[in-house]
């Protein structure tokens, strides 16, 4: 009976350095995928820094290029306003080149019959300074 006591107690130990063995190649393999996992999550670190980074040069840069857009177009306001200006000036010139031909337009006609007496006048003349020089 002993010697059954001896072989249960050799098979429990034998039963225990088995799992012994077997927990730790599974610790070990849990370890190694660990360590994986830890250098994983260290590169994914250094590139969200990177890419932080740089995210914040291009909203620098972003912010810049809409403050250069402002005050470009601050500028543009000054031009515009000043074509605004010639436009209406040439409005206003076209306004009163209008207002003169349609004076002497008018001034035309009513001189007209004074024009055409003037006209036949001059013919007269004409004529009698021809007919003088012929004699």
């Amino acid at each position: 009976m002993e010697s059954l006591l001896y072989v249960a107690a050799l098979i429990a130990a034998v039963a225990f350095a088995v799992l012994v063995v077997f927990l730790a190649i599974t610790l070990k393999a849990v370890s190694k995928t660990l360590n994986n996992v830890a250098s994983t999550v260290e590169d994914l670190e250094k590139q969200m820094n990177g890419i932080t980074f740089e995210t914040t040069e291009l909203l620098k840069k972003t912010n810049r290029l809409a403050e250069d857009v402002g005050k470009k177009s601050a500028k543009l306001d000054g031009l515009f306003d000043g074509i605004k200006g010639i436009g209406e000036t040439i409005q206003e010139f076209s306004d009163s080149l209008k207002q003169i031909s349609s004076k002497i337009s008018r001034d035309a006609s009513q001189n007209q019959e004074k024009a055409s007496q003037a006209v036949k006048w001059g013919s007269a003349v004409v004529d009698f300074v021809k007919k003088s020089k012929k004699k």
